[in-house]
């Protein structure tokens, strides 16, 4: 274990509360500001990851982060876990299998809105799970 000294205790990564980012980083992150200050150190790391590397991105991956992140503000606490538990899973699987994953999720998001509506109240297939509102992606 590593101490500063002076410091009791190991040392953690930082965890700044919403009040201290950068106004760069409030405006990338600002669908993230209702739930910022519950989260742990280790996930505001991620996201200020994120934060950093926004500026580098072209604008549709900027669009892309920000359409994410939005999407990803709008779950449960339950909906958020249950997309970090399938995106381990997809994870795992042989390569071959995840391009199939994600070949379905494309075209499940070319789906209208109100086929996707139906597909989601509906029971999943006999053996399969049912799956989250949100891509693999965005669960990391």
């Amino acid at each position: 274990m590593i101490s500063a000294p002076g410091v009791a205790g190991p040392l953690a990564p930082r965890s700044p509360t919403w009040s201290e980012l950068s106004p760069a980083d409030k405006q990338v992150l600002a669908p993230l500001a209702p739930d910022w200050d519950q989260w742990d150190a280790q996930r505001k790391q991620k996201w200020l990851g994120i934060a950093k590397r926004y500026p580098t991105l072209g604008p549709t991956e900027q669009q892309r982060v920000q359409q994410q992140m939005r999407a990803w503000a709008q779950l449960t606490p339950a909906q958020r876990q249950a997309a970090r538990e399938q995106y381990k899973t997809i994870k795992q699987l042989p390569p071959e299998q995840r391009e199939e994953v994600r070949q379905k999720w494309q075209e499940y998001q070319q789906l209208p809105p109100e086929k996707r509506s139906e597909l989601a109240t509906r029971a999943p297939p006999p053996g399969q799970a049912a799956k989250p509102a949100t891509t693999p992606a965005t669960a990391r």
